[in-house]
Order: structure tokens, then C-alpha cells, then sequence
């Protein structure tokens, strides 16, 4: 008698003792490929993070060889059977990922540790910041499938690279190497391929030992800074550094500097 296969969860969550929560794309048999079930954990799990005060920044990465090689096309988006609401809802997929990354104001960081392509492309730019591992590669690509992008990919890119280098990516749908990555500004920093973990994780525990408020405030105003105005980001970046002078993290941080010790920062 045949055994069953083991069904393996889609995505991995673990939180360390710093308040790290590294979420690790589950499918690496498919190079973490998006199917439905992955579709559906990865904006829940953003969600249940953002709304922990105890997970402090994250991690996203892949299992294996791959970070996330976009939708698989071994399972095609199947709409037979949906609701209505699912049929008409443009967000569907890939694009609930993007909102709850934007919606996020916890430090997120994309440790990039193989094939970024299409959606996973995507993935990896709504991310704050993003560690890139040597061996890795950036690919749109989506015209070689007869696609355009999806993912948030042609609103990150242009503001990333700039319009020109943008249009080069996308229309030509070519690879882009780490170094070429690091040299436009594409990824923070490169590492090789063994570190490229370990240095996301650094990255993120450093993050999650500052004040939790400002850094929530900065994401803010970076996300609106995008459609906003010089006065109106001036007046909303005023609101916001009073919301800190008020926060129990700059008393601390100024009574740290004057008995020149790390402060403690705690979010209140």
C-alpha cells in the first residue's frame, strides 16, 4: 500500500528571541513558485507580523535554490468554482502581497537567495530593502511569456532605477546580474551566496532594536511621500516627528546618549 504524499505548508514562519520574523517561501521542489495556496499564506502572514508588537522586522526569503520564480504555470489560475467577488477582484494574487508589504510599517527585507523572476521580481522590490546573494539573478521577464507585469513591478522599478533603466529591464525582459543589481541601486548590498542569510538577518536585528515608532513613521512617509506635494509631506512629516517627541523611546534615547549607553528602545 502507497503511502499518501506529505503535503508541505507554503510558507514557514519563525521569530527569533530579537524579534526577527523570517518568512521562508515553502515550495523549493518549484523554486518557490506562486500557486494558490502560497498566494493565500504569504499576505496573511505579512498581516499576522505587521500585527504582532512583538516582531519587530522581517525577513522574506525562499527555500532551496530559488527566492520565488513567479506564478507557476504549472498551476494556472483556475476560476472555475470561484465567487463572483473573487472573478472581479483585481487584487486577487500577486497584488495582495504588495499592499500588505505597503501596508506594513515594520522594516521588511528581501533576502534574495536565488532566481527572483516575475512576480517574484515583484515580491522582492516591495520589500524595503533587499540583500541579494551573488549567484542570484533579477528577472522581469514577463515578455518572454507574451505578458505584461503584474506585482507592483512597474510602479517599484521607474522609482528604484529611474524611468530609462526601467523600460531597459522590462521590454527586453532580461536577466540582471547581482553586480549589476548592486550598481543601479536595485538591491542594498550583495553578499555570497552562504552569507546572504546570515547578513539579512544581521540587517533585521539591527532594525528591530531601534524605535519601533519612528521607524513605523518613516515607512509612512516614504509610502506617501510618492503622490504627495512638498507642502503637504512637509506638513505630514511635522505631524509625525511630534507623535515621536512625544514617545517614551526619544526620553529614552536622549537619556541613553547623555549616560552613553544603547538604548532600549520599546515602542511606547
Amino acid at each position: 500500500m502507497t503511502n499518501p504524499p506529505v503535503l508541505m505548508p507554503p510558507l514557514l514562519a519563525e521569530t527569533s528571541a530579537e524579534g526577527v520574523r523570517t518568512l521562508t517561501l515553502n515550495r523549493p521542489e518549484r523554486l518557490n513558485a506562486v500557486n494558490a495556496a502560497l498566494a493565500d499564506a504569504l499576505p496573511a502572514a505579512i498581516d499576522a507580523a505587521a500585527a504582532d508588537d512583538a516582531v519587530r522586522a522581517i525577513v522574506i526569503t525562499g527555500a532551496g535554490r530559488g527566492f520565488c520564480a513567479g506564478l507557476d504555470l504549472a498551476e494556472p489560475v483556475a476560476l472555475e468554482g470561484a465567487s463572483r467577488a473573487e472573478r472581479l477582484d483585481p487584487l486577487r494574487w500577486v497584488g495582495r502581497w504588495v499592499l500588505a508589504l505597503a501596508h506594513c510599517e515594520k522594516p521588511v527585507i528581501a533576502a534574495i537567495n536565488g532566481a527572483a523572476a516575475g512576480a517574484g521580481f515583484g515580491l522582492a522590490l516591495a520589500c524595503d530593502l533587499r540583500i541579494m546573494a551573488a549567484s542570484a539573478r533579477l528577472t522581469a521577464g514577463y515578455v518572454r511569456r507574451g505578458l505584461s507585469p503584474d506585482a507592483g513591478v512597474t510602479w517599484f522599478l521607474p522609482r528604484l532605477v529611474g524611468h530609462g533603466r526601467a523600460a531597459d529591464i522590462l521590454l527586453t525582459g532580461r536577466d540582471v546580474e547581482a553586480a549589476e543589481a548592486a550598481q543601479i541601486g536595485l538591491v542594498t548590498r550583495v553578499e555570497p551566496d552562504e552569507q546572504v542569510l546570515a547578513a539579512a538577518h544581521a540587517l533585521a536585528t539591527a532594525l528591530a532594536a531601534g524605535p519601533p515608532i519612528a521607524l513605523a513613521l518613516t515607512k509612512r512617509l516614504l509610502h506617501e511621500s510618492a503622490e504627495a506635494t512638498l507642502s503637504a509631506q512637509l506638513r505630514s512629516e511635522l505631524t509625525h516627528i511630534k507623535q515621536c517627541f512625544v514617545s517614551a523611546d526619544v526620553r529614552e534615547a536622549l537619556s541613553a546618549f547623555q549616560e552613553k549607553r544603547v538604548p532600549q528602545f520599546r515602542g511606547r
